[in-house]
């Protein structure tokens, strides 16, 4: 694509980086055949070609960003699908990292859309007051139907029946390995993991024990900023990842580490891009090191080494989160491990698609979230699984609410294949099962 930046606007890192991609994009339009939204709308502007065309010309006139290009840049879900397909390599990611910064800076949005993105911005990423929040929306729940404006209503559907007490795990402190200690590695603990699910953690801190490794939660540590950054607000979004990579460098200049674990593919992708985000900041040398340490679960569990017995035959229904797949390009290792471990695997057709969670889209874009959560649970229960499983918090409470079908972190599984308690979803399921001796 040609670009018709002037010599002053290239002298903006961020412009010179996306000019860069721009130039990679050459129309092809592969990434219409798999972009979501482009097909939930048909909208040409409403996958990542058209979208592109619209950075391409807000950022080269210089102007703020307007209404119409604000529209079709918030219905991205950043699943970064597109990013798979493209055969020229155009990094799709950074360039509507770059284009939602924009958007923040220079364009006003109508008031309600500012006061629910500050509330989601406030509440989110902090486990404290998401808790809070989810209990408030259990009270408000019965009233959702006076609500007018559908993303409320939404806000208040994602409150979980039962919210589970706050684990002691999630504290920083260090567990130390069962036997012989093989590596030393720091766990992410999340934010909005720890209010909704403290199982994953909890199974994710038994497992890499019991496999020889002594586990740290960094003091210090907290959200990885994903929330805020996929929201344009760069400076919230960067202090966040901050204290997280001073936090983590303690650690390895201390007794070290050997990875930095993360159970929650949103946050690893967004982790691993640590070294991208503070490129031109003091802190770029830590921040390249901490995502040069960053994996997920199941890749390092690949890495180490992993075998497990399943105590019941159970089929599972593998939902690959597109953080996963296409954010980290890992694919192969979670269903992998869950083989490894004696379960069935099922993938449902269209397993490139999102499910329609992507951080706060569901909250922000509901209508379309809906559309596609629709779409994502059809085609998990046309598998006919006995649970479904998946490695992002977020997929799990959006596939979660579509379906009867209980539905757990991969690693609960493979936490149960080696020792481990019974997944607490799935106890209703393993009850009405014959145990393997």
């Amino acid at each position: 694509m040609q670009t018709f930046f002037t010599p002053e606007q290239l002298q903006d890192p961020g412009i010179a980086t996306s000019n860069k991609i721009l130039r990679t994009c050459v129309h092809c339009g592969f990434c219409t055949a798999t972009c979501p939204t482009y097909q939930v709308l048909g909208d040409e502007l409403d996958s990542p070609r058209g979208r592109i065309y619209l950075i391409k010309e807000m950022l080269e006139s210089g102007r703020p960003a307007d209404a119409r290009t604000v529209k079709h840049i918030d219905r991205c879900l950043s699943c970064l699908s597109c990013m798979t397909t493209c055969p020229s390599g155009v990094h799709y990611m950074h360039l509507i990292d770059h284009a939602r910064a924009h958007v923040e800076a220079t364009y006003r949005r109508p008031f309600m859309d500012r006061m629910l993105r500050r509330v989601l911005a406030l509440v989110l990423p902090y486990p404290g007051r998401f808790r809070l929040a989810l209990r408030g929306a259990k009270l408000a729940r019965p009233f959702a139907r006076f609500l007018p404006d559908p993303r409320l209503r939404a806000m208040l559907d994602m409150a979980p029946r039962d919210i589970p007490p706050p684990s002691l795990n999630d504290r920083p402190q260090v567990f130390p390995a069962q036997g012989e200690r093989r590596h030393r590695v720091a766990l992410l603990a999340g934010c909005a993991q720890r209010a909704l699910n403290t199982d994953i953690n909890d199974a994710t801190i038994r497992l890499l024990r019991r496999l020889g490794c002594e586990v740290v939660v960094a003091r210090g540590a907290g959200c990885c900023g994903a929330l805020t950054h996929h929201m344009g607000r760069v400076d919230d979004s960067h202090h966040q990842a901050a204290g997280n990579i001073r936090a983590w460098m303690a650690e390895k200049r201390g007794a070290g580490l050997d990875a930095i674990i993360i159970n929650t593919s949103g946050c690893g992708t967004t982790v691993k891009d640590y070294g991208h985000m503070f490129r031109n900041d003091p802190l770029a040398g830590d921040a390249a090191a901490v995502s040069a340490l960053a994996s997920d679960i199941t890749e390092f569990l690949t890495r180490i080494g992993y075998s497990g017995s399943a105590p019941a035959a159970l089929r599972v229904g593998y939902h690959a989160a597109c953080s996963l797949q296409h954010g980290q390009q890992v694919k192969s290792a979670p269903k992998d491990l869950l083989k490894a471990a004696g379960f069935t695997v099922a993938e449902p057709a269209d397993s490139h698609l999102c499910c329609g969670s992507a951080g706060t889209y569901n909250l922000m874009q509901p209508e379309i979230s809906g559309q596609l959560k629709a779409r994502k649970v059809a085609t998990l229960e046309a598998v006919t699984p006995q649970v479904i499983a998946a490695g992002n918090i977020g997929c799990m409470m959006q596939i979660g609410s579509g379906t009867a079908i209980p539905v757990l972190h991969t690693v609960e599984l493979l936490d149960w294949a080696t020792g481990g308690p019974v997944p607490r979803a799935a106890r209703g399921v393993v009850d009405g099962l014959s145990l393997q001796p």
